[in-house]
């Protein structure tokens, strides 16, 4: 399932994406004009939804990040090898994590507002994964038990403050650092998923989920050993090869198998 959530009536509510979904196009865009959203009653992540038995155009409504996580947004760093070896860092011995806070989550459409103390922001095209419930000590064999869903990410990240501050605070969790969406997919196998962005049009990063150094599970099995997960938590879970720099009037494209195409603008501060 799919599940989106928009502004409906002027007002935030929940749906359902429905219809087929083509493939992206190479030049990252994605022919959404056959999708539809059924509207729910009620927020389906914390209490039981129904139809409303609306429908709308999904091209006609404008997207929210389909979760705002009410406590924490974890990114995972270096977990693709190539990645790790295109920024001169060594292969993490084990998970390199940090926090980005809910302030950070950016919807689809939203523009990627870029901090005047920094002259060189970056793209990290991202699977992300949202707990269902909450997740305390759980082995990696049970781990998928606590996962509601999968969305698309962006880690955007001032580079070159990440370099000169001795943590990544404001470096990875300044405002509309974390674009989110454009829906939760419910039903999906995040293992040989391909992960890829564009900037203005011209492809960049192009990975696969098979190529993580620490999978999803053991991510999970790491971060619950001290840190108690909750629902809406989101995990950031790394990054390919091929980020860069963006800049004011750049557009970035990220598209992962099975979750449409996240959106958004490159704006000034």
């Amino acid at each position: 399932m799919r599940i989106a959530r928009f502004i409906h009536e002027d007002a935030p509510a929940y749906g359902v994406v429905e219809g087929d979904l083509p493939e992206v196009d190479s030049d990252g865009t994605l022919d959404t004009s056959g999708l539809q959203i059924a509207v729910l009653d009620s927020d389906p992540f914390f209490s039981p939804a129904q139809s409303t038995g609306t429908r709308l155009a999904y091209d006609d409504v404008r997207l929210l990040a389909p979760i705002i996580p009410r406590s924490k947004v974890i990114g995972v760093g270096r977990n693709f090898a190539d990645h790790a070896k295109e920024l001169g860092n060594e292969v993490p011995v084990s998970p390199l994590t940090f926090f980005k806070p809910n302030t950070a989550v950016a919807g689809p459409g939203d523009p990627i507002r870029l901090p005047a103390i920094s002259e060189h922001v970056s793209y990290e095209a991202e699977l992300a994964v949202v707990i269902s419930r909450v997740a305390k000590r759980v082995p990696a064999e049970k781990a998928y038990d606590h996962v509601l869903g999968y969305t698309a990410g962006n880690d955007v990240t001032l580079r070159d403050i990440q370099k000169t501050d001795k943590q990544w605070s404001r470096a990875k969790g300044f405002d509309t650092s974390a674009p989110l969406g454009p829906w939760i997919e419910t039903d999906m196998d995040p293992e040989g998923v391909r992960i890829r962005s564009w900037v203005d049009g011209e492809l960049k990063q192009d990975g696969n989920t098979n190529d993580y150094i620490f999978d999803i599970p053991t991510l999970i099995e790491h971060l619950s050993e001290t840190i108690t997960l909750l629902p809406g938590d989101v995990i950031l879970t790394g990054t390919p090869a091929g980020v860069g720099e963006i800049v004011a009037g750049n557009r970035v494209d990220i598209a992962i198998d099975g979750l449409g195409l996240l959106s958004n603008p490159v704006m000034d501060a």
